[in-house]
């Protein structure tokens, strides 16, 4: 499902204009990126819990050549479901 897919179900369901729906998938979306960009923990319930985890530097290999590298410290988001999403999965 795309953000495109979204919208147009939102603007079905809810009967709104598609401009409509795009800017407000558009909207939720962007209030998510800030907060993860701040540091923020973001919990949508029933859904899961999106968090910022800062990863150290560490040691790889380049496959092409088999040199030694060293992979950068660098942050990246993780996803949790939550235990209701977990239990209509499953």
């Amino acid at each position: 499902m795309t953000k495109a897919d979204i919208a147009e179900r939102m603007q079905r369901e809810h009967g709104i204009t598609k401009l409509q729906a795009v800017e407000l998938v558009e909207s939720v979306l962007d209030l998510v990126k800030d907060a993860l960009v701040q540091g923020e923990e973001v919990k949508i319930a029933g859904f899961g819990k999106f968090t910022v985890k800062a990863k150290a530097d560490r040691k790889g290999r380049n496959p092409q050549t088999g040199e030694d590298i060293t992979i950068e410290a660098r942050r990246i988001v993780t996803w949790r479901p939550s235990t209701i999403l977990k239990g209509r999965l499953n």
